[in-house]
Parts: C-alpha cells; sequence; structure tokens
C-alpha cells in the first residue's frame, strides 16, 4: 500500500482500503469497457487501441507516482519488491497468455470483472484460468527446470541500462505519447474517420502529454527531500551557526540508569566500532543510515529524547543536526567521546589514599553506576530474547 500502510494508516485498516482501491478498480474496467471482448482484442485487429492507451497510462502515472513520493521521502525505493526475472519462463508465459488473450478475448483481471457483471464468456474463461492454474501445480515439477531457468534476479530497466529513473520515465513517456499518437492515426484509418486532429484537440493534447513532463523535468532538476536535508547539514556545519544541547557522562550514566526507558542512547559509529565496544544501553544506527526509515521511530516521537555520541565530536553533531530534520525529538550529544566515558567510567583510576573528599565520592558513583548499567544492559538484553518454547508430543488415550 505504499506509504499509506502503515506510515499514515495502521496495518488493521490496510485490508479495508485494499477492498476499497479493488472496488474502485473493478468500477474503472467496466466503465472503460474492458468487460467487453470485442473492445479488449480490437488492439491486435488494430480497430480499437483502448487497452494499449490505459495500460500504458496506468504505467506511466504509476511510474511518476513512485517517483514523485520517492522524491519527498514517502517511499523508499529500495523497499519495493521486484519480481526476479526468469527469462525463459516470462518468454513462454507471455506468448501463452497472448494467444489466451487473442482467443478467449480476455486477460485475468478483466474476465473476472466481465464475470461480475454476468457475462458467461468471461466465466468459462475463469473456469479455464482455474483449470490452468491446477494444471500447473500438478505439473510444476515436469516444467521446474524450464521455469526456473535463466534466472536473472530482481532486473530494474534503469539499472540494466545504466541510466538513472527518471531518464528512463522519460524514456517511457515519450513512447507512451508516440504509441498514443500512432495508434490513433492507425484506428482513424481502419475505421475509416478522418485522420488528423484539430487544433482545439491538439492543444488538449498537449496540455496533458505535457504534465508528466513537466513532472519528470521537476524530478530531475530539483534536489530531493534527502538531497535538500543533507545540503541544509553542511551549510549549518560550515556556517556553524547550530548551538547543541549537550550532556556530561556523569549526567547521562544517572539517567540511563533511573530512567533508561525515556532515552534513547544511540551510537553513531560503524558497526564494527559498536561492537569492539560501546556504551551500555546504546543503539548502533550509523550517521549514514540515519534517514533510513526503519529509524523513522526514534526521530519523529516528539516527547523522546536522543543522545547521540561518537568518536569525534563532528560525528555527534552531524547526527544531532540530521535529527533536527528528520522529526520532533528532543537532540542532545554526550560531551564526552566514546573513549572518555569508558575510561571515566570502566578504566576509572582508584583515588590515592590521601584523596579529597569530592574525588572519593566521585570514583564511588562512577563504580558503582559502570555496575548498575552493565547489570541493566543484561537484564534487558535477557528480557528482550524470544522465549523458547518446548515441542512435545500429544499423546492420546487413556495413560
Amino acid at each position: 500500500m505504499g506509504p499509506l500502510v502503515p506510515d499514515i494508516f495502521s496495518n488493521e485498516f490496510n485490508l479495508v482500503i485494499a477492498l476499497l482501491i479493488g472496488i474502485g478498480f473493478g468500477f474503472i474496467l467496466e466503465q472503460a469497457g474492458f468487460s467487453s471482448t470485442k473492445k479488449l482484442v480490437g488492439l491486435f485487429y488494430g480497430y480499437d487501441f483502448t487497452v494499449l492507451k490505459v495500460f500504458f497510462t496506468a504505467g506511466v502515472t504509476g511510474m511518476i507516482g513512485v517517483l514523485l513520493l520517492a522524491h519527498v521521502d514517502l517511499l523508499d525505493l529500495d523497499a519495493i519488491y521486484v519480481n526476479p526475472t526468469f527469462l525463459w519462463s516470462a518468454l513462454l508465459g507471455g506468448c501463452i497468455m497472448g494467444f489466451g488473450f487473442v482467443i478467449g478475448g480476455f486477460c485475468p483481471g478483466t474476465s473476472i470483472c466481465a464475470a461480475a457483471v454476468g457475462k458467461i464468456d468471461a466465466m468459462a474463461f475463469v473456469l479455464g484460468s482455474l483449470i490452468g492454474v491446477f494444471s500447473f501445480t500438478e505439473g510444476y515439477s515436469l516444467i521446474e527446470e524450464i521455469y526456473l531457468a535463466e534466472n536473472r534476479g530482481a532486473v530494474r530497466f534503469d539499472e540494466f541500462l545504466g541510466i538513472s529513473p527518471e531518464l528512463f520515465a522519460f524514456l517511457i513517456t515519450l513512447i507512451a505519447a508516440l504509441a498514443f499518437y500512432v495508434s490513433t492515426r492507425i484506428e482513424n484509418r481502419i475505421n475509416g474517420m478522418t485522420a488528423g486532429f484539430s487544433r482545439k484537440q491538439a492543444a488538449q493534447y498537449l496540455i496533458i502529454g505535457g504534465i508528466p513532463f513537466l513532472v519528470i523535468a521537476v524530478l530531475t532538476f530539483t534536489p530531493s527531500r534527502q538531497e535538500y536535508i543533507q545540503h541544509q547539514i553542511r551549510e549549518a556545519r560550515q556556517q556553524e551557526t547550530c548551538v547543541f544541547k549537550e550532556i556530561s557522562a556523569d549526567k547521562l550514566a544517572l539517567e540511563l540508569v533511573n530512567n533508561n526507558f525515556s532515552i534513547n542512547l544511540i551510537d553513531v559509529r560503524d558497526k564494527a566500532k559498536y561492537d569492539a565496544y560501546h556504551i551500555p544501553l546504546a543503539i548502533n544506527i550509523p550517521v549514514d543510515s540515519m534517514m533510513d526509515r526503519r529509524w523513522n521511530e526514534y526521530f519523529t516521537h516528539e516527547h523522546s529524547v536522543n543522545v547521540f555520541y561518537a568518536d569525534a565530536d563532528t560525528t555527534a553533531k552531524k547526527a544531532c543536526l540530521l535529527a533536527r530534520f528528520l522529526g520532533e525529538s528532543e537532540n542532545y550529544i554526550l560531551r564526552e567521546s566514546t573513549e572518555e566515558f569508558r575510561n571515566l567510567f570502566f578504566n576509572i583510576i582508584p583515588p590515592s589514599p590521601d584523596a579529597l573528599k569530592n574525588e572519593i565520592k566521585t570514583y564511588n558513583f562512577r563504580t558503582r553506576t559502570a555496575a548498575d548499567l552493565l547489570n541493566l544492559e543484561d537484564a534487558l538484553r535477557k528480557f528482550s530474547l524470544p522465549v523458547k518454547k518446548e515441542i512435545r508430543k500429544i499423546q492420546g488415550g487413556c495413560s
């Protein structure tokens, strides 16, 4: 459901939205005449190219919509599932479906639409489809080698051609526009209609056809939301105009021991450094991956408190600044570096016998707090482990 579920609507509402979209889709198919075999096969005989035009319109609209949502960071393109390409099965399956389309006058979707309005030929087509599905399932072992042959993986045309998604969208839209023009000329010739367009029609077609090209141009020549944020961060860091809230190591340790559920301690170093050593209770979100959607909940909750730390002050500041653009959370940076925190609490040197009272008090506080942090982290780790279920065989009878 794109960015609607679960970012805008809950997962529980997913099926309701799917049902409403399905009803709307079926209604549009019927209103477009796609329950008529005459209109559907007109594509193959050249007298009606409605199917071609509808499919191109849907494809171009969906393609530009996806790019637009990704541009404003409402949709993660990397999260979209791309069906793997099995070349031979795609070619053979396409031929079979093409022959079925010409002979039966329906494709799988339009046959359901026509059957829903009571057309008997569509019901026969649906029955044939079910028989085909059953035959494929039962005979899969016989054709498995062909079906899985030439597995190319999840191939995207823009990546395969080595071009940007915007350039690919432009090329497809251009092909669609040319297909509209050529198919209309063919329709007019076969149906004995006057070829060409009036000035008013030409102007309308140019305006409508120019909209997708205009959107693609905007996507190409304007920065995406992520690029805009990165630019703002670079500008702010260069100008050094930002004031960051800082928290000391002692204050952070005390808050973690007493109020750990209200603080997100975030280690923004890479995973290797995090695994080598990290402050207890810290989670690892490398600064370069902070814009991944999976971390949104840490930055969009306006009542949460995030504390960032790293080996260098500049890295922690960059993460803190980035968090400001990503959400409404309250953000701090740890005044000390990772190594300094480690030395203060876990490599602390005992005070000398003639040490001052404050030095002894600080030493006792830090050693006690360090032990509490380790115990708390260990307890939370065990608490978060999945419950192991013991599987027992069911015994029947009277035993």
